[in-house]
């Protein structure tokens, strides 16, 4: 997983509350569990004119000129801003998938799902959590040209302005971040006692390791 420190980006603002995660990646495309892949099919059903399937060429499609995501000040934005209780509905862990291979990097909302919230950190996006009425002034504020900068380290967003708004976050999950720890890295952090457990437990147990 890529570590994650800071970042100064174009701000897109989806201006929606309650979005579930059948929305952020229509069920459709849920059958590859490859992480990548995903990106074009992101917000299908809002970005889009036609129904998308996991074999379209999204380049030929008809996209909706209205959605954020599609108006030309908008592309390459990495911080998505949007209302509360974001990621709601089911568990798949697609759509924290599909907002990084798109190439979203951080997610400010009043609020998010719990489980949407920790596959966030499991794949590398920074979910920011920041009182309603910040997030009304953000979207008062935020057009073309709208660059925030991110810093995990210090736990901060710096508007335009320069103002400085500040953001809690767990630390064990802001650790994982700025050291790009996934699960599989986290437990790789402890090979060598994983192995001596294995090794002992083979000793005391053999008749368990018979055939391998």
């Amino acid at each position: 997983m890529q570590a994650f420190k800071r970042l100064t980006s174009q701000v897109i603002p989806l201006d929606r509350a309650n979005v579930d995660t059948d929305a952020i990646i229509p069920k459709q495309f849920l059958k590859s569990i490859r992480r990548t892949g995903f990106g074009p099919f992101l917000f299908d059903e809002w970005r889009y004119l036609d129904r998308g399937e996991p074999d379209m060429d999204c380049a030929k499609r008809p996209k909706n000129p209205e959605f954020v995501l599609n108006r030309p000040e908008y592309q390459g934005g990495q911080i998505l801003l949007t209302r509360e209780n974001f990621g709601c509905g089911s568990s798949r862990e697609h759509a924290a998938w599909a907002l990084y291979d798109y190439g979203i990097r951080v997610i400010i909302a009043p609020s998010f799902a719990d489980i949407f919230y920790n596959n966030c950190f499991k794949n590398g996006l920074l979910p920011i959590v920041l009182e309603a009425a910040e997030v009304d002034r953000l979207f008062q504020e935020v057009g073309p040209g709208y660059v925030l900068r991110v810093d995990l380290e210090a736990q901060t967003v710096t508007k335009p302005d320069g103002s400085v708004l500040h953001f809690a976050i767990d630390p064990a999950r802001k650790r994982r971040l700025l050291e790009g720890l996934d699960d599989i890295a986290l437990t790789l952090q402890h090979a060598e006692e994983i192995c001596a457990f294995e090794e002992r437990r083979k000793n005391l147990a053999p008749w368990l390791y018979a055939g391998a």
